[in-house]
């Protein structure tokens, strides 16, 4: 038996929703929602290790052309 959730049942489930956590905190928890699915997605497809590659490739590069200026003056 396929799980299916038409209009009708999505209906219900945002209104359960907003009555559980209210209008006002409804753009706090889809934001944290939102966030929780991005950091996720980086998870997977690795961008967070290239991030710190890159940030360590950046890291030395400027450590290198610092040393270069400190010994030219």
């Amino acid at each position: 038996m396929p799980f299916r959730l038409g209009p009708l049942e999505i209906g219900l489930i945002l209104v359960i929703i907003l009555i559980v956590f209210g209008v006002g905190k409804l753009p706090q928890v889809g934001g944290a929602i939102g966030k929780g699915i991005r950091s996720f997605k980086k998870a997977q497809s690795g961008e967070e290790e290239e991030e710190e590659k890159s940030k360590t490739q950046v890291a030395k590069k400027t450590e290198e052309n610092n040393e270069k200026k400190s010994d030219n003056a």
